[in-house]
């Protein structure tokens, strides 16, 4: 079983059970007061040295270098084949995901890639947080939502697919498990598919996955199943982010493939092309732009810090306090007939 600890006020340790009893441990600190402008949530290691979620977790959850020990890995690599098997690709299926948005709740938070060690924190416009809007019968976020770290949708690659350029963020995940998880949580999940949003003609993929702790993990080795298992669910994300712009006063999102889930193979096929984009983005041989690179434990990437400077950026932060109320008008019910 995963669990969350708190260590004190700001600070909370995770724990994730990958088999057999071991488990990975890392931690979260939270600067500023939860649901403020400067609230932001850093990562640290299993030694407490500050990592950036983004570039220092591994994309495959069999390859934690300081999260797992040697044993664990072992542990994690020789898992049965319903949840870590070698696909077509000559790939691995369990990859690791950074929890942004634990379902049912509100606050849009994501990874702050312009932020130095990317901690993750709630989006802004015009200068307000950000919060997605209940459109019936929808309450907040319906899956626990993140990202898979160590992945980047380039904005100067136009997918062939697609016809779109990437949206300058990592590859996002729906996890459609039966736990609701906790904001900074990084847990291990089973690709399964994924649906081509085109957000504001930008390529923008939701990878869906299951959390391999899930009661049911075994029984879902393709999106198929997600539609035999969960019936009406893949509609129900089709129609979320069809709409969940719609209470801003902007239009109906639009779908690559006319809104057809791609299977895991696709779905795979996009995580290591993403992969590779950010491979060329962290060793400089591509310009990122505004996405900050900072990393803790690639030496050989020219954006490598050390902990005293990484100590610096999160000292730099007001400490954590209490959270801020959140605005009721969130809690409203929006109602309209499809377009």
């Amino acid at each position: 079983m995963s669990g969350r600890r708190r260590e004190a006020p700001g600070l909370f340790s995770f724990s994730a059970a990958v088999g057999a009893g071991i488990m990975a441990s890392y931690g979260v600190e939270e600067r500023g007061c939860p649901h403020s402008l400067e609230f932001r949530v850093f990562f640290k290691d299993d030694k407490g040295e500050y990592i950036s979620p983004l570039h220092d977790i591994p994309m495959y959850a069999d390859a934690h270098k300081g999260w797992l020990s040697k044993s664990a890995s072992r542990v994690l690599h020789n898992l049965s084949s319903s949840l870590v098997r070698e696909n077509s690709l000559g790939q691995k299926d369990v990859f690791n995901m950074v929890v942004e948005v634990p379902r049912w709740t509100n606050a849009k938070m994501e990874i702050g890639t312009k932020d130095p060690l990317n901690p993750i924190k709630q989006d802004v416009k015009k200068g307000k947080l950000r919060y997605v809007a209940n459109v019936f019968p929808y309450k907040g976020y319906i899956w626990n939502y993140g990202a898979i770290p160590q992945t980047w949708e380039d904005p100067d690659h136009r997918d062939e697919n697609t016809g779109c350029c990437g949206d300058n963020d990592p590859v996002d995940v729906c996890e459609i498990g039966s736990k609701v998880c906790s904001r900074g949580e990084v847990i291990q999940v089973k690709v399964l598919g994924t649906l081509a949003l085109i957000d504001e003609g930008e390529t923008d993929w939701k990878v869906i996955a299951i959390n391999i702790e899930d009661p049911d993990a075994a029984s879902y080795k393709n999106i198929d199943d997600v539609r035999r298992l969960k019936p009406g669910y893949l509609e129900a994300t089709v129609d979320w982010f069809r709409r969940y712009k719609v209470p801003d006063g902007k239009p109906e999102n639009k779908f690559a493939f006319n809104g057809e889930f791609k299977d895991k193979n696709f779905a795979l096929d996009v995580i290591k092309t993403t992969h590779e984009f950010w491979k060329a983005l962290i060793y400089k041989k591509k310009e990122g732009g505004e996405m900050n690179c900072t990393n803790a434990t690639l030496s050989d990437s020219p954006f490598h810090l050390n902990q005293a400077a990484a100590k610096a950026i999160v000292d730099a932060l007001p400490d954590c306090g209490p959270a801020n109320p959140i605005p009721a008008d969130v809690d409203k019910w929006f109602y309209y007939e499809k377009q």
